[in-house]
């Protein structure tokens, strides 16, 4: 039986950030994992490049049962509307399941309070910081780095959809790592370059 994952994407998400992880759960996890997509509303979400997705679920109607969550970056995370998300993230938290955010998706994780105790990385500390203010209190905990996966949250800044990818990927254990690493410098590398043989 497929595990469920979920994605929250809200309007102008950042499509190419769930590309990547997405295909290659499809691709390598040969039908292991569910993909269902959540938003604020059954309504038709716009990313910023223009695709138009229905989503499987609102915040009403999101199943109890599911492997990870996933929430995609954008345009919109800090509306004010986003705050009923926090439930979701908090609950996801505290049953240890696969917690992940990337861009501003990272830096509203830390309006949640989840990256307090977990190592952690985002946009920019001192943005972070001032967005969640009281909320956050993991300065020492931040990390430089385009993507970092601690327990079993995964954060990364919005320059990094392929690191976010593969440390989700591994989380998920959706194929062996020799596997999700080939994967991952085929299309980091390139064909040319990820192919060549050693010297």
């Amino acid at each position: 039986m497929s595990r469920t994952i979920l994605f929250v994407i809200l309007q102008q998400y950042a499509d190419w950030e769930s590309a990547y992880i997405t295909s290659a759960i499809t691709m390598l996890g040969q039908g292991k994992y569910d993909i269902k997509t959540v938003s604020l509303s059954r309504d038709s979400v716009q990313s910023i490049g223009g695709f138009r997705v229905v989503p499987d679920y609102d915040l009403q109607s999101v199943p109890e049962d599911y492997e990870a969550l996933i929430l995609i970056g954008g345009l919109t995370w800090r509306s004010e509307n986003t705050q009923p998300i926090k439930n979701l993230v908090e609950d996801c938290y505290k049953k240890g399941k696969i917690l992940g955010g990337i861009c501003d998706a990272s830096a509203f994780l830390g309006t949640a309070g989840v990256l307090n105790d977990v190592m952690h990385t985002s946009n920019d500390i001192n943005d972070l910081k001032q967005w969640a203010g009281t909320a956050y209190t993991g300065e020492t905990k931040y990390i430089c780095r385009q993507a970092v996966r601690d327990k079993n949250v995964i954060t990364a800044n919005g320059t990094a959809p392929l690191e976010f990818a593969k440390e989700i990927l591994l989380a998920l254990e959706v194929a062996g790592e020799d596997k999700i690493l080939e994967w991952y410098n085929f299309h980091k590398l390139g064909l040319y370059t990820a192919s060549m043989p050693k010297m």
